[in-house]
């Protein structure tokens, strides 16, 4: 696997924010491991901390797994969605930490070969556990019109959703649709010519959309958010970095609606507003630019039971 930069995306503010007061040793979830930038730079500044690292693809791993030697086995290393990993975490142990970043790796749209940059002539796969459940190529091919104008609206926004989706079906009656380029070119030439060379690619929220929908992004979200209540200790902290509008609004809703301080367990929100980038990390960092960091703590009431944590 070809070796990408990775820039950790808000670093500052999670080295800052992740880690309470009353919590600076013990063990911590990185839920979306990547090339392990965050965790590289958590275990740098906690000597204290343990960290679970956890990624889909193998080949993330194995990029984190060299970044992150020097740490020891002060890092585990798991393989697998990490919805499922949390789900078995949640009745081992609990922990000082959780973080989330729900972004896509620079790797993957640069090297992984595997149609998530339109601009490149590869396969429409967007699988980020490889070889697992259907490929972006197999729901373009099978879907109805209307399944597919409800994947772009829904998970993707996308304006002209029906025009597009009819010129899909248009399309695959005599040819499949392969490729990422092929994707683009479609939805390029589907919407009105003045709407398409805007701000963004016209192709940006139905490869958006289309990338959700292969990985079912969104219901793991909503599933991780849930057991991090089961896996926080007392003022243990949960962080979410999303990379867009549907992503944040189920992150603030859940905190939100689990902020009630009558119940036995609470969110304490601690970013009452999401963070967002500095200019200067932008300007670095240009893919951090979408970045929105929303961190709670866990807080028990005097008779609530959790886990000892280990």
């Amino acid at each position: 696997m070809k070796d990408v930069v990775h820039i950790p995306v808000m670093r500052t503010e999670v080295l800052s924010l992740l880690i309470g007061q009353n919590n600076s040793s013990g063990l911590v979830i990185d839920a979306t491991l990547g090339a392990g930038g965050h965790s590289e730079a958590l275990l740098e500044k906690y000597p204290d901390i343990r960290i679970v690292g956890i990624d889909a693809d193998e080949g993330m791993l194995g990029l984190a797994k060299k970044r992150l030697k020097k740490y020891g086995n002060r890092i585990d290393f798991v393989h697998g969605w990490f919805d499922d990993v949390l789900t078995e975490l949640s009745t081992q142990c609990s922990v000082s930490a959780i973080l989330m970043d729900l972004g896509v790796s620079v790797f993957h749209y640069q090297s992984s070969g595997r149609g998530f940059s339109m601009f490149k002539d590869e396969p429409l796969d967007m699988r980020l556990f490889p070889g697992h459940g259907i490929t972006a190529e197999e729901i373009l091919m099978t879907k109805t019109e209307e399944e597919l104008v409800s994947i772009f609206s829904d998970f993707g926004e996308v304006r002209f959703a029906k025009t597009i989706a009819k010129s899909i079906i248009k399309h695959r009656r005599n040819n499949n649709i392969r490729t990422a380029k092929e994707l683009a070119d479609i939805v390029f030439n589907s919407v009105p010519s003045r709407f398409r060379h805007g701000r963004i690619h016209p192709a940006t929220q139905v490869f958006q959309s289309l990338r959700i929908a292969v990985n079912n992004e969104l219901s793991r979200l909503d599933r991780a958010l849930s057991l991090s209540m089961s896996l926080l200790h007392d003022y243990g902290r949960c962080a979410v970095i999303s990379f867009h509008s549907l992503e944040d609004r189920i992150v603030k809703r859940f905190f939100k609606q689990n902020s009630n301080k009558d119940n036995d367990m609470y969110f304490n929100i601690i970013t009452k507003k999401p963070l967002v980038p500095t200019e200067d990390e932008i300007k670095n960092n240009p893919p951090s630019r979408s970045a929105k960091l929303r961190v709670a703590e866990l807080v028990l009431c005097k008779d609530g039971v959790k886990h000892e944590n280990v």
